[in-house]
């Protein structure tokens, strides 16, 4: 018995030491969580550095570096940067590690005219991101502004000739075959649909009969077609209807 009641303990003390653990775990947690969130220290501008600079229509801080401001201009990506970096560098002899805040105005308008002319700086065709443009047939890379307006331009195009992307695109489905049995479940819900149609048929069948102001029900309060008026009186000699005849008729019977 004392061997076992020794297991006893020496499982007893086991569990404590664990309990003791779990519970300085969750002290050490909750510490983590009450900390204060500390506030993001900004990088302090240099003397000379702009603060906000703005490269072909985007606004980007001034201390960020050229090879990373560029990724901010929509339609570059990593690869199309990198060219254009490279591109800018051997042309206006501007280094990618400059810091964009240091660049005078000449420059940035010399970057400007570089972006919007890549296609002509010796870039491989299949980098650009609209090869045989429907309106001109040549290869050129559009930016910014100028790629939300041609995308715009190219989804009405579709929609105009009924093309099934463009068919997809009105009804706001998906376009390039992917499944839609559980995601993609936008545009017209097609069963709320059609029970609000329904609902609205039935309810236009029902109009005429059901309706007090539609045409050829009776009006509240109208007597009922071959019935007498309110308040008038029978003629005489006739019984109203519904009572037991008058005791001069029964004797003439007789």
């Amino acid at each position: 018995m004392s061997y076992a009641f020794g297991d006893y303990l020496a499982k007893k003390e086991r569990k404590t030491k664990k309990e003791e653990e779990h519970e300085k775990e969750v002290k050490v947690d909750e510490k983590k969580k009450a900390k204060p969130a500390v506030p993001r220290k900004e990088e302090a501008m240099e003397p000379g550095v702009r603060g906000i600079v703005r490269i072909a229509g985007k606004d980007m801080r001034g201390n960020l570096k050229l090879s990373k401001g560029l990724l901010r201009v929509r339609g570059l990506g990593h690869t199309m940067k990198n060219v254009a970096a490279n591109a800018i560098a051997e042309e206006l002899s501007i280094s990618p590690q400059e810091k964009v805040g240091k660049l005078s105005d000449e420059q940035i308008e010399r970057i400007d005219k570089l972006l919007t002319n890549l296609q002509s700086k010796n870039v491989p065709p299949y980098l650009l991101n609209r090869r045989k443009d429907p309106d001109t047939g040549k290869d050129i890379h559009v930016i910014m502004n100028d790629l939300a307006f041609t995308q715009r331009q190219d989804i009405e195009r579709e929609k105009k000739l009924y093309t099934w992307k463009g068919y997809r695109h009105a009804y706001g489905k998906k376009v390039r075959g992917q499944r839609t049995r559980n995601t993609g479940r936008k545009g017209m819900a097609l069963g709320v649909m059609r029970k609000t149609i329904l609902a609205a048929a039935q309810a236009a069948k029902a109009g005429p009969a059901g309706k007090p102001g539609a045409p050829g029900a009776p009006a509240a309060g109208a007597p009922a077609a071959g019935a007498a008026p309110a308040g008038a009186k029978a003629p005489a000699g006739k019984a109203p209807t519904g009572k037991a005849p008058a005791p001069a008729a029964k004797e003439a019977k007789k």
